[in-house]
């Protein structure tokens, strides 16, 4: 397994890390327990050493299932988090202020029940869940992570930024107190390459990439005949002719990827680990079968240069959370 150093630090984390997000079983459906904690452990035992989950998820389930996976592995593994807004708003709305969405006494009692979910001492690396760039300059915040720090509780802070707003993070950053930026990106937004990732490599801040997969869409595995499980969040993610759009485009990445790579899904990942400003990638993985075909597409490294620069053209300006 590939290890980053996660900067700021003398720590490593595996170039592919684990999402957490569908173990906790809250928005897809289809995840099993005993299923979900097989899989961990066998990320575990394959090398990957980086978890990102959140209190969010499950309310509390998929880290209650990250802190048995590590103890039933005797590893200690570096465990990324993530305290919700308290308005529970996903991403944090324009005029929301920190007082509201992230006061002091609420970030330490969420950093604590979320300890009790891990059973664990300290957190890695806690994350907020939503982020808005005007909170920057309050104190507040800042006095919180303070306190959290020595206490011992958590080692280092980051930012989970808003869907598709990568730069609504950049005066955060300068606070000097946020190690880490947890980001979409993916072969379709492309977003972050203009000013984020050239920021944080400047200042040595981790970048965290997730939904390198687009909920499902880069695997090439959607189409117009694809029906999700009722309940599951993705039959509105991918709703109306959004299938069909997806379709299209994937067949068109593929043709410009197959001589390089085996599948869509490979191609989208070893496209992120492309560039250097990325510590971690952090697909979901329920299933034994993804888990040891995202190993195998991480193994192969990042694509040529070439390629890189021709997925250029396949930058997709959308939102489909909105």
């Amino acid at each position: 397994m590939f290890m980053k150093k996660f900067l700021r630090s003398e720590d490593e984390i595996s170039l592919l890390g684990f999402g957490c997000w569908g173990i906790g079983k809250s928005d897809w459906v289809g995840a099993n327990d005993n299923e979900s904690k097989m899989v961990l452990r066998k990320a575990i035992d394959e090398g990957i050493n980086f978890f990102d989950t959140a209190l969010a998820y499950g309310n509390g389930h998929s880290e209650c299932l990250v802190g048995e996976a590590e103890k039933e592995s005797g590893k200690k593994i570096f465990i990324a988090t993530k305290i919700p807004s308290k308005k529970k708003e996903w991403p944090a709305g324009k005029y929301s202020t920190i007082e509201d969405s992230f006061p002091m006494d609420y970030i330490i009692s969420k950093t604590e029940q979320s300890l009790k979910n891990l059973n664990r001492d300290y957190i890695d690396l806690q994350q907020f869940h939503v982020w808005n760039d005007s909170w920057s300059d309050n104190d507040d915040w800042k006095c919180a992570l303070d306190k959290l720090k020595e206490s011992g509780k958590v080692r280092y802070f980051g930012i989970s930024v808003n869907d598709h707003q990568p730069e609504n993070v950049l005066k955060a950053a300068k606070t000097g107190y946020i190690d880490s930026i947890q980001v979409i990106f993916n072969i379709f937004e492309q977003k972050p390459l203009e000013k984020l990732f050239h920021y944080c490599v400047k200042n040595k801040i981790n970048i965290i990439a997730r939904v390198p997969f687009d909920e499902g869409a880069l695997t090439g595995n959607i189409d117009p005949s694809t029906i999700f499980p009722l309940g599951d969040w993705r039959s509105n993610y991918f709703r109306d002719k959004r299938r069909m759009d997806v379709k299209r485009r994937v067949d068109k990445i593929w043709e410009d990827v197959k001589k390089e790579c085996s599948s869509p899904s490979e191609a989208a990942l070893r496209y992120i680990i492309s560039f250097d400003a990325v510590t971690s990638v952090i697909p979901g993985m329920r299933k034994e079968k993804n888990l040891m075909a995202n190993i195998h597409s991480i193994n192969k490294g990042r694509l040529t240069p070439a390629i890189i620069d021709r997925l250029k053209i396949h930058r997709w300006d959308k939102n489909f959370y909105e």
